[in-house]
């Protein structure tokens, strides 16, 4: 597989992008691909809390760097997902304690030895974000149906470029079809005109995501998280299957519609 290193990234802080890399490496590996998932959020991991591997950490990307380890070392198996492992941030370190010579050459260590490598980018268009872009064959922009993430991934859209990478493909994450429908956000649609960018996914609020991070379980693994449907499509994508999109579009509920009709919102 030629594009077989992704970059999960942002720009704005606290758009999902953290989750969805989980989530993706997740249901990648869960169909037999051997994956791992570096976290490239050094001094602000989360990637090991998403996966519930926190517990399991012994060496993490700084001390490969800093050859106190070899990579094999510090990988962390995944518990429930016999193909997934993880590749941890440093927790006390900074953003700048690993060079994107150092990430390309953990990256070309593993090329080998997987079917997919995910990168989780740190937020913003500082060097963490160049160091986790620059070994990537593919990099997904993931952007919140509101101005300020727009906005930023465009931000991020453009420094690819200046450096020469693909073009980014774009997730839409969070998307509310209620407050869609009711003018309050921003469609799937707007944020594609706005970005001009290829999509391959759009993944709805689903209100048990929280827990699902909370318990470190990712949502792909659950059947009935309509986000974690949309995250296993996202992966068929990946893998160059053509693959409908959900249908989000909101329908009133016969009380809504009583509540509209004697005067409520």
């Amino acid at each position: 597989m030629a594009d077989k290193v992704i970059c999960v990234t942002s720009g704005k802080g606290g758009v999902g992008k953290s989750t969805i890399t989980g989530n993706l490496a997740t249901a990648l590996a869960a169909k037999g691909y051997k994956v791992v998932a570096i976290d490239a959020d050094i001094g602000l991991r989360n990637l090991d809390l998403i996966l519930g591997l926190e517990n399991r950490i012994v060496y993490d990307i700084v001390h490969v760097a800093e050859g106190v380890c070899p990579v094999e070392k510090a990988l962390v198996k995944d518990k429930r997902t016999k193909n997934l492992h993880l590749l941890p941030a440093a927790q006390t370190k900074d953003k700048n304690a690993i060079s994107p010579e150092d990430l390309v050459n953990i990256v070309e260590s593993l090329r080998e030895k997987f079917d997919f490598i995910f990168i989780d980018s740190p937020a913003g268009i500082e060097e963490g974000f160049k160091t986790a872009v620059t070994p990537a064959d593919t990099i997904l922009v993931v952007a919140n149906p509101e101005m300020a993430s727009i906005r930023d991934a465009d931000r991020v859209t453009g420094l690819c470029e200046t450096m020469g990478k693909p073009e980014p493909k774009l997730i839409v994450n969070r998307l509310d079809p209620k407050k869609v429908a009711k003018g309050d956000m921003l469609d799937a649609e707007d944020v594609v005109q706005i970005l001009g960018l290829e999509l391959i996914g759009i993944v709805p609020e689903d209100k048990n995501m929280v827990s699902y991070i909370n318990r470190g379980e990712p949502a792909v693994l659950f059947e009935e998280s309509i986000a974690g449907k949309a995250l296993r499509n996202v992966a068929e994508r990946l893998l160059g299957k053509e693959v409908p999109f959900l249908n989000l579009e909101y329908n009133e509920g016969f009380f809504e519609k009583l509540k509209k009709l004697f005067g409520g919102d």
